[in-house]
């Protein structure tokens, strides 16, 4: 059940043409919530792996060209668990989980 404010909102979002009904709002909140989800779990196991490593002695710039070096070798370290993920929480968070942070990119 809605309060009479959030059903307003809901009503606004359809007046103004993102959405044609109550259900098709709520259907695209779920798909987005589970979105942020799996990007938040990813994101978690990340940070985890990376405590649990401990700490390098390499140099940033170590890291970042043997992170290169496996992206050229291997491709994205995702891209075995991104069809799941696409299958899962949709296209936007593909996109979101392989997308090349910018200290990974070549520079010169």
């Amino acid at each position: 059940t809605l309060t009479s404010q959030q059903d307003q909102w809901v009503k606004a979002q359809i007046a103004e043409g993102r959405f044609t009904n109550d259900s098709e709002y709520i259907r695209d909140l779920i798909r987005r919530d589970r979105e942020r989800e799996a990007s938040f779990a990813v994101l978690q196991a990340a940070i985890q792996e990376g405590l649990d490593s401990g700490l390098s002695d390499r140099t940033i710039s170590q890291i970042a060209e043997e992170a290169e070096a496996r992206l050229r070798l291997h491709g994205h370290p995702n891209d075995a668990a991104a069809s799941r993920v696409s299958k899962s929480v949709g296209n936007s968070a593909f996109r979101e989980l392989t997308h090349r942070p910018p200290y990974l990119k070549r520079r010169g």
